[in-house]
């Protein structure tokens, strides 16, 4: 089976877990499809792409629904490769389910798209001090130096400065399912993930506990 599905997160929640109050976050994982089969005889590897989020089809570009159509599914707005163990049943136009990939006790990586905050300052972004704030100061939220003049005059790459904050790809790791629902193929997994309500995310399981 596969290592990971495709899954909209749809919000937090809390368990009572022998007797202590967890917060969870619940994600749709599935049902995801198969749309393409890799093998290494003819694509130098092994693996399954999968989709996820059906769509209109006029959403979707000519050489995606011929693909799709080859699949025998409906237009997805989300694919994704992975690899596994005994791919041999998982032919496209298959139906994956949460259950078959993920049990109660799992270990798993979730990765989405963190919440766009804008243009941040220094204070907000990087969690810095801020300047003196007694009377006449003028600097309470600003960086402060930033370089030298006449060596290396020039910024160093990397230098922490005010920018555009969040909308990154973020991974959260050995997340622990505690809970899985078949009937709509919800995964819980105890703690946070990254992005808004009715993002995308990534759910596979834990590289550091395999």
């Amino acid at each position: 089976m596969i290592e990971g599905l495709l899954g909209k997160k749809i919000g937090m929640t809390r368990l009572f877990l022998e007797g202590a109050d967890v917060p969870v976050t619940v994600i749709m994982a599935g049902l995801c499809h198969v749309t393409q089969k890799k093998t290494r005889e003819k694509d130098g590897y092994d693996a399954v792409q999968i989709g996820f989020g059906e769509k209109k089809k006029e959403r979707s570009t000519r050489p995606m629904r011929g693909h799709f159509e080859k699949a025998g599914t409906a237009c997805l707005s989300r694919l994704r490769e992975f690899r596994g163990s005994s791919l041999d049943e998982l032919n496209p136009g298959r139906k994956i389910a949460a259950s078959e990939v993920f049990k109660v006790g799992d270990v798993v990586d979730v990765t989405g798209t963190s919440k766009g905050k804008g243009f941040a300052g220094v204070i907000k972004r990087w969690h810095f001090r801020g300047g003196p704030r007694s009377h006449g100061s003028m600097m309470n939220r600003a960086p402060g130096s930033i370089g030298s003049s006449s060596y290396p005059s020039r910024v160093f790459k990397g230098m922490r400065m005010g920018g555009h904050m969040g909308m990154r790809e973020v991974t959260v790791q050995n997340l622990k399912v505690v809970g899985i629902r078949d009937s709509d193929n919800v995964v819980m997994v105890m703690g946070a993930v990254p992005g808004p309500v009715n993002s995308f995310v990534v759910i596979k399981k834990a590289e550091k506990k395999r």
